[in-house]
């Protein structure tokens, strides 16, 4: 069994929140790592990022484990949560047609993917917006699906700390 970048206590965790907090719920990932980061949690770098694909390349292509917090629109339901390894499989181009991006996530990661500079362990939680017109009001149901993350943030890290103690 391989270990996961939350199990590796010698690189810290790159969590980096995408969006644009001006388009309503298009927010979320930045919200989300706001969230983190008042939480002064150890093992992670926490950073708050546009989306722009060339500049996240550049951000992770030394990284061993990131993990990534953005806006979809593929149609779910909004609040859907939509967690992907994208390390083991592409991510389908409909979770972020509507980016206002010029180099997308998605396009990103595919890029990094050709060039050989994805990190190991990467994963993308996508959290499906409802409104993205201009506006700093994040949809309640989005913002839950949010806060949920958090928690499941805050739970892989402990459980891969116990899991680092306990093989010592």
């Amino acid at each position: 069994m391989t270990r996961s970048a939350l199990e590796d206590s010698t690189n810290k965790l790159l969590v980096i929140g995408i969006g644009n907090e001006f388009r309503n719920d298009d927010g979320i990932g930045l919200h989300v790592v706001r969230k983190l980061r008042k939480l002064n949690l150890s093992g992670i770098q926490i950073m708050e990022k546009s989306g722009e694909g060339a500049q996240l390349i550049e951000l992770w292509k030394n990284e061993t484990g990131v993990l990534i917090i953005d806006a979809t629109s593929s149609g779910s339901e909004p609040g859907t949560i939509h967690r992907l390894d994208v390390a083991k499989k592409t991510i389908p181009s409909k979770f972020f047609h509507y980016s206002t991006h010029n180099f997308s996530v998605a396009e990103a990661v595919e890029m990094a993917r050709t060039m050989k500079q994805l990190p190991t362990h990467f994963i993308l939680y996508g959290i499906e917006g409802k409104d993205f017109s201009q506006g700093v009001d994040i949809t309640p149901v989005v913002k839950k699906a949010g806060e949920y993350i958090v928690d499941l943030i805050i739970e892989e890290l402990r459980t891969a700390r116990s899991k680092a103690f306990s093989t010592h």
